[in-house]
């Protein structure tokens, strides 16, 4: 698993690095000309990387612990294929369904000309709500479950490859249900969007692993809160990268 975050990160820095991660922003592929079906599955190849990125990191140890149970079991090739791939499942739901929830906040913003004079109303409630998710019970519920992969496994485990995909994609809920704000936000920014993609990531991996992951978490929280309320009462402290969104 090191090894596909390796390459993910190589492959974002190489997009960078080539000036074509542009092309890659969900805005771009679907306003550039090329048919929905290409657009959709280009953008979805560039979110399994970003999610190989950003988020394999955060559930390494969890990954780790499952494969030294299938080994116990005899069955840890197969079966830890099947658990990342059902955590590949979740997010790749997520990455749609942020597609398909784009377009419609943009059909309904397009018909409202207040929110087409003023913008970043949306992306600093976005900030502003993403702050508020970072105080929340299901924040603290999902990031208590992928703090502790040991209990995870101990009442959750499933044996055989079904089992594991089944576990991999209730990990992946657990693994959703904490990050899901920081990854939307990640989503609007744009995939292969290294200065963002190197923060958030840094967040979530401390979150999950660090000694004090908890204590990281209502900082965060208070950034975002006080930085969507800048944006919406001073419109240039938006994010350049947000500023489309």
């Amino acid at each position: 698993m090191p090894a596909a975050v390796a390459v993910a990160w190589a492959a974002a820095i190489a997009a960078a690095g080539t000036g074509k991660a542009s092309f890659l922003n969900h805005d771009a592929l679907f306003e550039g000309g090329v048919p929905t079906w290409a657009a959709l599955v280009l953008f979805m190849a560039a979110w399994q990387a970003m999610v190989a990125a950003m988020m394999l990191p955060s559930s390494l140890p969890m990954v780790r612990h499952f494969g030294q149970v299938a080994v116990r079991q005899g069955r840890r090739p197969g079966a830890v294929a099947a658990f990342v791939g059902g955590y590949f499942v979740v997010w790749t739901l997520f990455g749609a369904g942020a597609v398909v929830g784009d377009g419609v906040v943009h059909g309904l913003a397009d018909g409202v000309s207040w929110i087409e004079r003023h913008p970043w109303v949306v992306t600093g409630s976005v900030l502003v709500a993403t702050g508020a998710f970072q105080f929340s019970a299901l924040k603290d519920k999902c990031l208590t479950d992928c703090r502790a992969p040991a209990s995870f496994l101990v009442h959750q485990y499933l044996r055989g490859v079904h089992g594991s995909l089944r576990l991999g994609v209730a990990h992946g809920w657990y693994c959703l249900g904490c990050c899901w704000p920081l990854m939307l936000l990640m989503f609007a920014a744009g995939v292969a969007n290294l200065v963002w993609m190197a923060a958030l990531t840094a967040v979530m991996v401390y979150e999950k692993v660090g000694r004090a992951g908890r204590r990281l978490t209502p900082v965060v929280g208070v950034v975002f809160l006080v930085w969507g309320v800048l944006v919406v009462a001073h419109p240039p402290w938006l994010p350049g990268e947000l500023a489309s969104e």
